[in-house]
């Protein structure tokens, strides 16, 4: 059962890190981000345990997207924490990997079958 769940993961990691990147872009001088849980919510199709139960698992992948840097590729989430109480997700970035995507840098996507 846990096999067929997966591949969401990495979709839902995936539909988070561009949420990131448009965030970024509208906010270009920003080094961290909170964001709601009923955006994520939203985001990932409503599918309330990917928003809440399952979101650790989607930001530790999320968290290993990467970014071309002068100091190489350095990961763009530095560090995420899930606040229930006031129902929010903040992430902090990485200030190297922020500046090369800045910088035209492509965000680089985990191998997703390393994760077997």
């Amino acid at each position: 059962m846990d096999y067929t769940h997966k591949p969401n993961y990495f979709l839902f990691a995936q539909l988070l890190v561009r949420h990131v990147e448009t965030y970024i872009e509208k906010h270009p001088d920003a080094s961290n981000a909170i964001f709601d849980l009923r955006d994520i919510y939203e985001l990932f199709r409503q599918d309330k345990a990917s928003a809440t139960t399952n979101l650790d698992g989607i930001l530790n992948i999320a968290d290993e997207y990467k970014v071309e840097t002068l100091n190489g590729d350095q990961p763009l989430i530095s560090r995420y924490s899930i606040d229930s109480q006031n129902n929010s997700l903040l992430i902090d970035f990485n200030a190297d990997a922020l500046e090369g995507l800045k910088n035209g840098k492509s965000i680089i996507a985990p191998d997703a079958t390393l994760h077997g």
